[in-house]
């Protein structure tokens, strides 16, 4: 073999094995862009987060916008919400997003985003059993909230 032919055939094999490399990575390292990846969380010798067990992200409360947090403390004392007719009303969950539960367990609640004209995207949804769910983007996409941290 020429050495002109081998240094093509050794190009060709390494853009193969390259290519290989691609798509192994893209099949085997987790979820496509945009969709929430799971987080194992540890029980031993504390409580777990409710609404962990969805397999949905958790993050800390002091994690998200500052307006989450001044969110959270008007759903601790029952308001005033800043928009009262859609804080505190039933979410359907219609993206099922969420893990499915009968009508009425989940409720919504506006996080004010700052030079909005109109509610912006990002809300706080509690379940019934003491979860807390954000989303930034409208219910594209959920993470888990805990509250104690």
């Amino acid at each position: 073999m020429s050495p002109g032919r081998r240094l093509t055939v050794a190009l060709v094999g390494l853009f193969a094995l390259v290519l290989i490399g691609w798509f192994v990575k893209d099949n085997t390292s987790g979820p496509p862009p945009g969709v929430n990846k799971p987080v194992v969380t540890s029980t031993a010798g504390k409580a777990t987060v409710p609404g962990a067990d969805s397999g949905l992200e958790i993050k800390s409360l002091s994690k998200l916008p500052a307006e989450a947090y001044a969110t959270w403390k008007l759903i601790e004392s029952n308001g005033p919400f800043p928009y009262p007719r859609n804080d505190g009303v039933t979410f359907e969950n219609r993206e099922k997003r969420l893990p499915q539960q009968k009508s009425g367990y989940y409720k919504e609640y506006t996080v004010p985003t700052p030079g909005s004209s109109d509610r912006g995207a990002r809300r706080l949804i509690t379940g019934s059993e003491r979860e807390v769910f954000y989303t930034g983007d409208h219910y594209s996409s959920f993470v888990v909230v805990d509250v104690t941290k």
